[in-house]
């Protein structure tokens, strides 16, 4: 009979192998969100093979996506602004 059982941390390594870029992903929610959700998605993957959880790299992520949808929906309503005070023909210096 086969035992399936979760993936084990390796032998000897107590601490989690996606910390740093759990933290780094954080960061960069900040900074620049699309590399901030691609940190972070990693850093939950190798934590994730490695039997750990990793809440850091879960609220970077979260966080890169919410302000990339708000980056997004500002650029979106700043171009439409934009595009509709030239058609009214105001001077936008």
């Amino acid at each position: 009979m086969t035992n399936y059982s979760a993936p084990q941390p390796a032998a000897g390594t107590g601490e989690d192998p996606g910390k740093t870029l759990g933290i780094v992903g954080l960061v960069l929610a900040f900074v620049f969100s699309l590399a901030g959700i691609i940190v972070s998605a990693i850093a939950l993957k190798k934590s994730k093979e490695a039997g750990f959880q990793n809440t850091i790299a879960k609220v970077g992520l979260i966080l890169s996506i919410v302000f990339l949808v708000i980056g997004v929906i500002s650029s979106i309503v700043l171009i439409a602004g934009t595009m509709a005070a030239i058609d009214a023909g105001v001077s936008t210096y």
